[in-house]
């Protein structure tokens, strides 16, 4: 899995939160899941010439249907790109592993050119918040370690589902990253970090956080509207996020949104 040339920008998207069903026709919020997904496909179709790697943060299914897993994979594959996938927390890992196209799909760390992307585990069977189980903390603290030995890694990508900062909304302060301040212990150990990427609370955000830029990209289907204190959906678009990973370090990042569709939601309802 590498760029034509070793200096060239590796491309990646991001898509994140696409809550299938194994039907069809279900619905999150009024809102048909399946649909918002396949408008974000030929979104990305339409202006990606060349992707690396597609990085699915989670939340893929919302009934954990192998179904639903299956359904992602084939529109996914559909864009001739390879990608891997953790499970967020309406999520089933194990379901996830047994739908996947190739085994290669759950690989937790993945080197091109000078780049390490790391593939976080944060769901918590049966609960919305996110916490980094004691073997995750060890793969982090190993493949930290490793890359400070490994002169072919000059900069790290980190990607999870759950927000590793506190959200921006009073209703989001119980469904982060549980033990996000041992993940930042971690990561003050490591200089090679450039990025963390995450999705779980449907919205695009790009901030610096302890000199590492953290970004959360929209979900394929409902918005979370930021900085309310009660649950709101936001009145805008389903999208995905692109990178530009250079081998300078340099990370160049966009977010793309839907256009001309309006899409079917329940802007009224104080939760789901």
């Amino acid at each position: 899995m590498m760029p034509q040339t070793a200096n060239s920008p590796i491309h990646l998207v991001q898509i994140t939160d696409t809550h299938l069903y194994g039907k069809g026709t279900g619905t999150l919020l009024k809102m048909n899941t399946h649909d918002s997904f396949e408008h974000v496909i030929e979104l990305v179709r339409g202006k990606e010439d060349r992707i690396d790697l597609i990085l699915a943060t989670g939340d893929i299914a919302q009934d954990a249907s192998e179904s639903a897993y299956g359904h992602f994979a084939d529109r996914v594959g559909t864009l001739g790109a390879p990608y891997r996938w953790i499970p967020g927390n309406h999520d089933k890992a194990e379901v996830m592993k047994n739908a996947a196209a190739t085994p290669d799909v759950n690989e937790k760390s993945v080197q091109i050119n000078n780049w390490l992307i790391l593939m976080l585990d944060t769901s918590t069977d049966g609960q919305v918040h996110g916490n980094l189980a004691p073997g995750e903390l060890e793969f982090l603290h190993s493949q930290l370690q490793e890359s400070k030995l490994n002169n072919s890694i000059e900069h790290i990508m980190i990607c999870m589902h759950h927000n590793p900062v506190k959200g921006n909304s009073g209703w989001m302060k119980d469904i982060g990253l549980k033990n996000r301040a041992r993940f930042w212990e971690l990561a003050k150990t490591a200089t090679k970090i450039k990025c963390v990427v995450y999705g779980h609370i449907h919205q695009e955000l790009d901030f610096v956080h302890g000199n590492i830029r953290c970004l959360c990209s929209p979900s394929t289907c409902i918005q979370f509207k930021p900085n309310v204190v009660n649950f709101a959906l936001d009145q805008v678009n389903p999208g995905y996020r692109s990178f530009e990973l250079h081998a300078n370090g340099t990370v160049e990042s966009e977010v793309h949104r839907v256009e001309g569709e309006n899409f079917e939601a329940d802007f009224s309802s104080g939760g789901y």
